[in-house]
Order: C-alpha cells, then sequence, then structure tokens
C-alpha cells in the first residue's frame, strides 16, 4: 500500500518550526506533495528529509518568500519532471512531477485570484495548465495530481456558497473548469468515498474559522480514471495544524 499525500504548508520553514518532522516520521506517508514552501533550497536544510528516509525535490519561485512546490518520497523515481516548460508558470514554481514504474504524481499549486490581475493571470494558467495535462497524459498515462487547486469544485466544499458565489475560488467560471478538468479523465479520489459536506482542507486565520469549521475544500488528489480500482482509501487530515491548510490523502494499491 502506498500513501500518498498533498499539503499546502504554508512556509516550509514555519512548518519545520512546528514539528513538521515529527508528523511526518509518525505518520509515515510513502510520497508527499508540499505547496507555497516559501522558500529557496538554501534556504531550509533539505538533509532534514534525507535523514528521515525521503528522497527530495523542491522547484521554488523565482521571487524569493513566494510560492514553490516540493516533493518528498520514500520510493526511487525513475524521473523527476521541474516545472511544465511554459516559461510563464515555471517563474512561479507551481508544478513538479516525479514518475515511478507504474505512476506518476504532480504536486500543483494552482494561483489564486486575489486581485483583478491576478485572476486573469489564473483564467491563463487554468487554460494552459489543462492544455499541459491533456498532452500529457498520453505520454504519462498514470498521473496523480494532487494540490492546492485554489478551486471548490461545488456547493458542499464551502461553508457559505451563497455569500461566496462571487469570491475568486468560487466562481462559476473556475468552478466550470475544474469539472471539466475532472471529468476529461481524472477522479477526485476524496468523493469516491465521502460524499458528505463540511469537509475542507483550507480555513481563514480570521474569525476563528477552523474552530468553526467554516472552511473550504481546495486541496485534492485527482487521479486518472484507470487508477480509480487501486485506491483504496482517501481522507482529510483536519486535525494537522502546521499551516492554514491540512493535508489531503489517499491509499494507492499498485
Amino acid at each position: 500500500m502506498i500513501k500518498i499525500l498533498s499539503y499546502n504548508i504554508n512556509g516550509i520553514r514555519a512548518a519545520l518550526k512546528k514539528n513538521l518532522l515529527n508528523w511526518i516520521k509518525d505518520y509515515d506517508p510513502d510520497i508527499v506533495c508540499f505547496q507555497e514552501i516559501k522558500a529557496n533550497e538554501d534556504q531550509f536544510d533539505k538533509s532534514l528529509f534525507s535523514d528521515l528516509g525521503y528522497y527530495n525535490y523542491w522547484f521554488s519561485a523565482q521571487k524569493k518568500g513566494y510560492s514553490g512546490v516540493g516533493i518528498i518520497t520514500k520510493i526511487k523515481p525513475e524521473n523527476v519532471t521541474y516545472g511544465t516548460g511554459i516559461d510563464y508558470m515555471d517563474f512561479e514554481g507551481r508544478n513538479l512531477r516525479v514518475d515511478f514504474k507504474k505512476f506518476s504524481v504532480m504536486s500543483l499549486y494552482l494561483p489564486s485570484g486575489t486581485n483583478i490581475n491576478r485572476l486573469n493571470f489564473k483564467f491563463q494558467y487554468m487554460d494552459d495548465f489543462k492544455t499541459y495535462i491533456n498532452n500529457l497524459k498520453s505520454k504519462v498515462p498514470n498521473l496523480i495530481v494532487g494540490g492546492d487547486f485554489n478551486i471548490c469544485h461545488k456547493a458542499i466544499d464551502i461553508h457559505d456558497p451563497i455569500r461566496n458565489a462571487k469570491v475568486s475560488g468560487f466562481l462559476p467560471e473556475e468552478r466550470d473548469w475544474i469539472d471539466n478538468f475532472i471529468k476529461d479523465g481524472f477522479v477526485d479520489s476524496f468523493r469516491i468515498f465521502n460524499n458528505s459536506p463540511h469537509n475542507y482542507s483550507w480555513w481563514s486565520y480570521r474569525a476563528n474559522s477552523r474552530n468553526n469549521n467554516k472552511g473550504w475544500r481546495i486541496d485534492y488528489l485527482l487521479a486518472v480514471e484507470k487508477l480509480k480500482k487501486n485506491i483504496t482509501q482517501s481522507y482529510i487530515l483536519n486535525d494537522v495544524v502546521h499551516s492554514d491548510h491540512c493535508p489531503i490523502g489517499l491509499n494507492l494499491k499498485m
């Protein structure tokens, strides 16, 4: 059984100070996709992960203290791909993929639409990323995309769908995009086993949102459809608190 997690860590250096390593040691995942590491490789000690038995790979943004993704894995990959080859995407360090013999895992950090300029950037990224993935699937067939998509798919994925209907992350255009992305050959691993509301992966730091469970489910592990039969469990680890996000996971039998 292979235990795969995705975790927007909201700063790898901050999370390390909150005992991230002890948690990883205790939980013992095989693969973790990190997003928003907010650091270059020379700004934290990568050997800490090596000492736990993980190969580790990092793809940082050109802008210091911003964005960035990483993957740690106990299984040695056959190939590692940094970025997408699309310059404006890779400038922000948002995609990293590791290929194993029977499957591949990508860590994705999709932009947020915090203002009109970033929203337009996000839409362009979404369109170009979908094209990129559609092409990639023919070459990398057993793909799992884990990451922070910054989009809630359905009303049950957000605590207040009425008031947030015009907020980036729950706009109709964003929801349509992720709906089409999934329908174009993926499964939302969490929803294979759990169709209940009030299951979230991100909470604002404001208004005691986490304690009141006023959250958003914007983190996903999307697997290509033919891997659905291999997924034995999926889960949201909402009691893990190194970040304003929590880890999500799936167990894969290959």
